[in-house]
């Protein structure tokens, strides 16, 4: 799974790797604690013109009665999005990419404490997180976009950590994971096709959603 991310590079470096239409960006403040419930970036592609929004995280679908469902919502498993109908409309209609600089796992470790890693890209300067987004209206008829982040199996680099990680889309298959005729067999060559990344064991403190600031992503010793 995945339940926390960091985004802090600036709006230049994201507009640039993303190529992204320049008046469809808004600044972003940096956040080295993401979690589920926050106002994540997301890039969007509409007529071939790519734009960087801002959504909820945890899906809410477009049948939903409440907007609770998003709180359970917050990962989708590549094996189930065509089957599942809380992610099957949103697969086939609705794909983004959701911006980050590397995300977090938990790994069990000596005493029943779980040890929280930093997993970030080796080359590139960002990750892409395969997401999809739905848009919901409440009763009163306003309008709410949320959006989930869409998981895999780990890679072998990362099993170790965890058995389950996010879509990690390189570069070259942005346009291929935005494009909704791309169906399970190309996302899972997607998939296996993820770039190179590198992780290290990070201090306790990020499990506390409340801690927000750069010293998160620092390595530490890991628990014995």
């Amino acid at each position: 799974m995945c339940g926390r991310f960091a985004l802090f590079a600036p709006l230049a470096e994201i507009a640039e790797y993303f190529d992204l239409d320049a008046a469809g960006a808004a600044a972003l403040p940096p956040h080295y604690n993401v979690t589920p419930g926050r106002a994540v970036a997301v890039v969007r592609e509409r007529e071939g013109v790519r734009r960087l929004d801002r959504l909820k995280w945890g899906l809410v679908p477009f049948w939903a009665k409440d907007a609770s469902i998003g709180h359970r919502l917050v990962n989708a498993r590549l094996d189930g999005l065509a089957g599942k109908p809380s992610f099957r409309e949103a697969f086939t209609r609705r794909r983004c990419l959701i911006v980050a600089n590397g995300f977090y796992e938990w790994a069990p470790a000596a005493g029943g404490r779980r040890q929280p890693f930093f997993i970030r890209p080796r080359v590139e300067p960002l990750l892409a997180l395969a997401g999809l987004w739905e848009r919901w209206r409440t009763a009163e008829g306003q309008t709410l976009e949320t959006c989930v982040i869409v998981t895999t199996d780990a890679t072998a680099e990362l099993a170790p950590i965890h058995d389950r990680m996010p879509l990690l889309v390189g570069r070259d298959a942005h346009s291929r994971w935005l494009d909704p005729r791309t169906g399970l067999a190309d996302a899972n060559e997607i998939a296996a096709g993820a770039p190179a990344v590198e992780a290290w064991a990070v201090s306790f403190a990020v499990n506390d959603p409340h801690n927000d600031r750069a010293d998160l992503i620092e390595p530490v010793a890991p628990s014995r």
